[in-house]
């Protein structure tokens, strides 16, 4: 695996196939909409640090598979309303999602930050620091799921989390669910980004798909489908950037 984080494509493989645009990842159908809620929403409010680090992301080749600076504005307001402290992300690149999670949280909030590529997420390290945040930050390189089976061996790290968010490959989204719900307390929250897919989850079988779209489009209707039929879970599907699902545990 090159990457936990796998949410994307570089824009040369999508060369010579034919989908709708994809030059940026909202759902809107008007560019110009999208632009407006960056322009009088986002941008204003949108702290020095991340915006540095969304620069940075900008230079990287797989700058595609980063959240969108609208869903990090959307996941800081997130952590903050429901006051959490003890936290996962799966699947962290460069750290754009897991900056505007640490400047969420209070001085003593964790992060356990799982990624298979840690050279990622040092290009942002750099400006987490200069955010003064990463000692929130519990950086842990390698796949996620045997971190987090190691963390269910402890009685005490089940239901101990407050946030969730999961943002990796979504061949393994069923798999991580398994386990997440478990370390999630009760009215915790687990987030899931990319849930309607580049907006293929709702195509026919006969659209022609790029083919990372068409790779992981079934695993990421599987989720949906599971998370709509888990009687643990209240679910909401947003259609901020690629689609979040969030999940607020109940039992």
């Amino acid at each position: 695996m090159a990457s936990d984080k796998e949410d994307g494509a570089p824009k040369s493989q999508a060369s010579g196939q034919h989908h709708k645009d994809l030059s940026h990842k909202s759902l809107l159908q008007s560019d110009a909409l999208y632009q407006y809620i960056l322009e009088t929403s986002v941008y204003p409010k949108e702290h020095q640090c991340l915006r540095e680090l969304r620069d940075l992301t900008e230079r990287h080749p797989w700058n595609a598979i980063a959240i969108p600076p609208d869903e990090g504005q959307f996941l800081n307001m997130l952590v903050k309303l429901i006051n959490a402290k003890n936290t996962i992300e799966i699947g962290v690149f460069t750290g754009y999602s897991l900056l505007a999670t640490a400047l969420a949280l209070p001085q003593d909030g964790k992060i356990l930050a799982l990624d298979v590529n840690r050279a990622d997420y040092e290009l942002g390290l750099p400006v987490i620091e200069k955010a003064g945040v990463a000692h929130k930050i519990d950086f842990r390189e390698g796949p996620a799921l045997p971190v987090l089976d190691q963390l269910l061996t402890d009685e005490k790290n089940k239901g101990a989390f407050d946030f969730i968010f999961v943002d990796a490959d979504k061949e393994n989204y069923l798999n991580y669910h398994k386990r997440t719900i478990e370390l999630v307390k009760f009215g915790g929250v687990i987030a899931y980004d990319n849930t309607l897919w580049n907006g293929s989850v709702a195509d026919p079988p006969e659209v022609p798909q790029l083919d990372y779209i068409k790779h992981s489009r079934g695993f990421v209707q599987e989720l949906n489908k599971a998370l709509a039929l888990d009687p643990r879970i209240e679910i909401c599907q947003l259609s901020i950037a690629d689609g979040i699902t969030l999940c607020r545990r109940i039992t």
